[in-house]
């Protein structure tokens, strides 16, 4: 995590302190320390991240482009790596070995990869009907991302049981992109 140290009123604690080297003395309390606030984290699903790193799709380019700079966060875990990997080799994805590779690194250097322990039904997250795309709830929870992106009707189904909840946002990339503007200049 990023910090930014801010010497509050450097001169004036260095008159004070009577310093003959040129170095203020400082104790630790006199340091504000700032904490950078982190970016959103966000869980995209297999045809989110196929449209990001093998279709250039300028649906999600905004997206990626913050993802790429830092703006914001992107999670992934083992099961979603692995279907990602599958999915990049679908006839109809039509990329090559060598672009596949690229595809799946070029998403990778940009995701922070969690371990995702057996399901807990202590986790209290709705069942989707879908049982290959619970494993985005669950990276989502346990993540504690802000937002899973998606354009899955059985993931979108539980949108709102998942907002009232307050959990995370269930999303379509494009909803997201119109109410997450200011997230997105950077």
């Amino acid at each position: 995590m990023r910090t930014a140290c801010i010497f509050a009123h450097q001169n004036a604690l260095f008159r004070r302190q009577g310093s003959t080297t040129g170095t203020p003395r400082i104790s630790p309390h006199q340091i504000l320390v700032q904490q950078t606030p982190r970016s959103p984290l966000l869980v995209l699903d297999t045809n989110v991240v196929l449209d990001w790193v093998a279709f250039n799709d300028a649906r999600v380019r905004p997206i990626a482009a913050a993802i790429e700079r830092g703006t914001l966060r992107a999670a992934t875990s083992g099961a979603c790596l692995q279907e990602l990997r599958r999915a990049l080799g679908y006839a109809q994805v039509k990329l090559d070995a060598a672009a596949q590779a690229l595809a799946f690194e070029r998403y990778l250097a940009h995701a922070s990869v969690f371990d995702i322990p057996e399901p807990d039904v202590a986790m209290d997250l709705p069942l989707c009907e879908d049982p290959d795309d619970q494993k985005f709830l669950e990276l989502a929870w346990h993540a504690r991302a802000s937002h899973l992106l998606t354009r899955d009707k059985a993931l979108l189904k539980l949108a709102r049981r998942l907002a009232e909840s307050g959990r995370f946002a269930v999303l379509e990339p494009e909803t997201f992109l119109r109410e997450a503007r200011g997230l997105l200049r950077g």
